[in-house]
């Protein structure tokens, strides 16, 4: 079972030192400061991230938003669904028919510039919570993760 041969020490040593659920606590934590910071302009966090990669890429494919975002793409769809019910996002067939373009809507680009503010003070707080070394770290750590993800496509 274990290389312990206990399981008892395999369990605490999961508990204590598991990397996945550190991030998962820290990704919960982070996400509830956001999400309550974009709560009053009906958007969540993950809504928002796929709104303003899809405005900064310009006409998106939804294979490169899911790269640039390492989101699965079942977890686009849903959020597709619901934004582009919400009049933010819209789809068209590409040029041969097989790809799916996403672009903004000019309510989307409104709702950005309007969501933006509270962005700001989440990320404050985001930053407050973590500390500016930790964010620098994170930074690092996020170029390393899209350099090899790069390295491996």
């Amino acid at each position: 079972m274990s290389t312990t041969g206990n399981i008892d020490d395999s369990v605490r040593i999961m508990a204590e030192e598991c990397v996945a659920v550190r991030l998962r606590l820290l990704t919960r934590a982070v996400t509830r400061i956001y999400n309550k910071a974009l709560r009053p302009y009906g958007l969540n966090i993950s809504q928002l991230n796929v709104l303003a990669a899809v405005a900064y890429i310009g006409a998106a494919k939804q294979q490169k938003v899911c790269q640039v975002l390492h989101m699965h793409k079942s977890t686009l769809s849903r959020d597709l669904t619901r934004m582009q019910a919400a009049g933010w996002i819209r789809s068209e067939a590409g040029e041969d028919g097989r790809v799916t373009i996403l672009r903004v809507t000019s309510s989307g680009k409104k709702l950005l510039e309007k969501a933006f503010p509270a962005w700001e003070e989440a990320q404050k707080e985001a930053g407050k919570l973590l500390g500016e070394k930790d964010i620098v770290n994170l930074g690092r750590t996020v170029m390393t993760l899209r350099s090899k993800a790069s390295a491996g496509s």
